[in-house]
Order: structure tokens, then sequence, then C-alpha cells
């Protein structure tokens, strides 16, 4: 099969699954083989188009034009080709991981969740690969709209609440402020579409007020990147089931909307007219605010999807900052930290939801001793925290390393503090919880705020907690086994980082 046609199959095979899923309603075991056939055949036709871009080709295909100049057109470039990879990828790992939550949660409507899940994934690959800022914005709401019936799966009062201002805030940004931009764009240069080194160049006066002014546009219209304040959606998404906030803060969501900046800070301004123009100073500093603010709220949240939530903000808006230094190593750190973080944040939150199904824990102050019981999920907890931290040998170093030389590039050294800082407040936040789980004795408060110990009034060799020393007390194989493989993940891309860099640096071509 060529390039060519894998880009569209790619997309075509997860709706394909859709109506597996759907015939299978009653037979869950076929449904669930539906989904992962499409998620394993999505993979491998992305894995195609992902070697043909390795090899220098730019695989394209255009469909019809909406209008004069503004085709629905798909073209894989370094960038799309990572992002539609990895997202079919994580799919796989995450349908595997909802199998076992869902059944081991005894959730509702599971085949809706399913056939959800496979139109999101198809709107995901189509905003990797689209060739166009129309095409692009087209499949962002998609995307958008498929995912809202995931954060409203329990259907009670808090995910009608949640799903209100994940649609309002997400669909309320892309109308009023991104879709102006991609309008504005097109009079200005006369094309929408995605170009090396850009379109704006020569288009716009690099002095004037128009381009911080479009670039704020795009920076607030992507409500998917979560740039403070565009951020309150994120957090009352956690309202839905736990392989849902894996797969809208690592596969799809949050990374089409990061995704997407990045791409249209290269291929539409163009690194080299934001760092002559200076357009992005003031991007660069929203950028480091959200990633300090969105931590300290983060280190205040005792609720473990809560604090993985604000976690997810800061460490977006790494890549948002790695754009707006506009420096090819500020934008590779960007690019490298959409891949990174991908597995490191899955990791966590499946580690969540399998704390969950097994413990039913969801406080990080309920989390003490667990470790002892759950050493499988808490030992992938770890290492997924270790990356997101940005500690070696885990990938999420990688990009931290980066971004640190593109803020000295841009000659934003204030920046270097903000990056170490953050890490350190990282620390704070995630870390403690394994150590919690490892090293600390459980305890339960009474209702009067005294803290029991192991040994009052509990049976021998049994907290009132009920943990038993010694004895395992893990989740279902199948919440726990997938946490542990993208940790792994994790773990070998610190390996193989300078092979998906090299991968990459086509991007920059042209650029600072």
């Amino acid at each position: 099969m060529t390039a060519d046609l894998a880009i569209l199959f790619s997309m075509a095979v997860p709706l394909v699954g859709f109506f597996g899923v759907w015939l299978f309603d009653k037979q869950p075991n076929l449904r669930e083989a539906a989904t992962l056939g499409a998620g394993a055949i999505t993979l491998i036709l992305t894995l195609i188009v992902f070697h043909a871009v390795g090899a220098g080709a730019r695989p394209e295909v255009e469909l019809f034009d909406v209008v004069s100049g503004l085709p629905i057109a798909f073209r894989a470039e370094p960038l799309g080709a990572m992002f539609a990879t990895l997202g079919a990828g994580l799919w796989i790992v995450n349908s595997i991981y909802s199998i076992g939550y869902m059944r081991g949660h005894h959730e509702k409507h599971q085949t809706r969740f399913y056939m959800c899940f496979t139109v999101a994934i198809a709107s995901a690959i189509g905003v990797a690969y689209s060739a166009n800022l129309f095409t692009l914005f087209v499949f962002y709401e998609v995307l958008t709209l498929s995912t809202f019936p995931l954060v409203t799966h329990k259907g009670d009062e808090a995910a009608r609440n949640g799903g209100r201002i994940y649609l309002g805030i997400l669909m309320g940004t892309s109308i009023g402020l991104l879709l102006p931009a991609v309008v504005w764009t097109f009079a200005i240069a006369g094309t929408a579409d995605f170009t090396p080194g850009g379109i704006l160049a020569g288009k716009v006066d690099a002095a004037g007020p128009v381009l911080p002014f479009l670039l704020g546009l795009y920076a607030f219209g992507i409500g998917k990147a979560a740039l403070m304040p565009i951020h309150p959606w994120l957090p009352n998404a956690m309202v839905a089931p736990t392989p849902v906030s894996a797969f809208l803060h690592a596969v799809a969501v949050v990374k089409a909307g990061v995704f997407s900046v990045l791409k249209i800070v290269v291929y539409i301004f163009g690194i080299d007219l934001l760092a002559i123009s200076g357009a992005a100073g003031g991007f660069v500093w929203i950028a480091a605010v959200s990633i300090l603010l969105a931590s300290a709220i983060a280190m205040n949240k005792d609720n473990l999807k809560a604090r993985l939530a604000y976690s997810t903000v800061s460490q977006l808006s790494y890549v948002t900052l790695g754009a707006m230094l506009a420096t090819s190593m500020g934008v590779m750190g960007g690019a490298l930290q959409i891949a990174m973080h991908a597995l490191g944040k899955m990791t966590l939150f499946m580690c969540a939801g399998a704390i969950y199904v097994g413990a039913h824990k969801s406080l990080v102050s309920e989390m003490r001793g667990l470790g002892r019981v759950m050493p499988f999920t808490f030992g992938a907890f770890f290492i997924g925290a270790m990356s997101i931290v940005g500690l070696p040998p885990l990938g999420g170093s990688w990009p931290k390393f980066l971004l640190m030389l593109g803020a000295a590039d841009a000659g934003q050294l204030a920046i270097l503090g903000v990056l170490i800082l953050s890490s350190l407040m990282n620390v704070a936040y995630l870390l403690s919880i394994p150590v919690m789980a490892f090293y600390m004795s459980p305890d339960e408060r009474t209702d009067d705020g005294r803290v029991l110990g192991l040994d009052d009034r509990a049976p021998a060799g049994e907290t009132r907690l009920g943990v038993k020393w010694g004895a395992l007390k893990e989740a279902p194989l199948l919440t726990v086994a997938p946490p542990i493989a993208t940790a792994l993940g994790a773990l070998l891309l610190f390996f193989f980082a300078n092979a998906l860099y090299d991968f990459l640096l086509p991007i920059t071509e042209g650029g600072r």
C-alpha cells in the first residue's frame, strides 16, 4: 500500500471499527476484538506513513474543495507523522486498559464508550495529517464533539456540568477565536496551506500589531492546549472514567491542541518571522506563568486525578513555551515533549484508575502504604512520575534539556529558572505519591480527626484500611499491564530519543 492511501485508510479504519463495535453490542468479547483489530490495523497504516516520511517523502492526498483555495486535504510531515503514530499506538494500549477498567468497574454503556473512541482517534489522525488550516479546523471540531459523550459518560449531574464546561469552552474558543484567525490568515496570505518556513513572511508587517494579535487568536483559540486562563475545561473533564482521562490527557485532545499550536507556529508564522518580530515574547511568559501556577495548584489537590489534571495544564505549556521561544531548540523541545509527556502522563492516569479499581482509593492522602500491596502499579507510577519530572534515564528529561537550550538561544535566561523551579515542583506533587505509598505506614482518621496507627483496633497482621502485609492486592491484570508497558516505553524513549530527534529535525528547516 502506498503512503498516500495509508493516510486515508488510517482515518477510515477506525470508522469501520465504529460499526464493528456497534454490530457486536451484545457480544462484549467480539465488540472489544473489533476495537483492538481496528487499532492494530490503524497503527500499521500510520507506521507506513511514518516510514515514508522518515525516508524523505511527503505523502499527500486532496479530497475536494469546500471553497476555492480551501480543500479538505492531507499531507504527512514529520510532526504529524509522529503524532498520528503515537495516537494510534496508545489507542491500542488505552483500549486494552479500558477493557479491564470498564469491566472491573462494571461501567454502563460500554458500547457507546468504544464507539466514541473510534471517532475520536480518527479525528485526531485527521488533525495530525491536515495539509491546511481549514482541514485542521474541521477535524479539531469533530474531535471535540466526539469526546463530549466520553466526558459525560457517567450521566450524573457532575458529568453533565463537566460536559457543559468542556463543550462550552472548547467550542466557544474555536468558533470565537480560532475560526476568525483562520479566515484572517487566508485573507492575508491568500492560502491556508501548511508550508515550511511559514506563509506570513512578507505578507504582514513584522513590527506592526497584527502579528502578535493574530498569534494570540491562535494561542487562546486552540483551547485544547489549555493555556491559562483557557484551561478550566480540562480539570472539569475529570468526571469522566479514567480511560477517558488517559485518552484526553495523553493521546488525543490535549495533544491535538499543543500539536496544532506548534504546527501553526512552524508552518504558518515561521520561526524566523516570530524571532525577528518579537511577537511571541509575551506568550513565552504566559506559558511560563501557566507552568508555575498550574503546578502550584496541583500541589494543593488531594484528589489524585485533579492533581494529575493540573499537572497536565502545566506540562502542556512546555510545548507552547517551546513554540513561542521561536528557536530551533525550543521547537524541538516542544515536539519531543508531545511524545514524552504522552507516555508519562498516560502511565500516571492508568495507574490512578488501577488504584481506584483495586483499592477504591482516589485521594492522595489515602495512598499511604498502598505501594506495599500494589507494587507493580506504584512502581509504574514512580517511573511515569520520574519522566514527567524530567529525570534521566527517562524520556521526559530530553524535552526539558532542549527547552533550556532554546531559552538560552533566545536570550530568555529567566525561563531557565522557570524550568528548574517547575521541575522541583513536579518532584513535590508527583514523587511524593510513590514515596507515601512505599515508605509510609497506612493510617486512618477517626471522625474527630485522630490518626489511628497500624495496630490501633486492627486485627493481627492487618491495618484498619485492610492492607495485609505480604499479600498483593493488585487491580485486574488488564488495568496493571498497560501502565507497566507505557512506563517501559518512557524508559526506552530515553535511549531512542536521538532517532526521534533526527526524524523531527526537518520541521526546523530555515529556522534559527
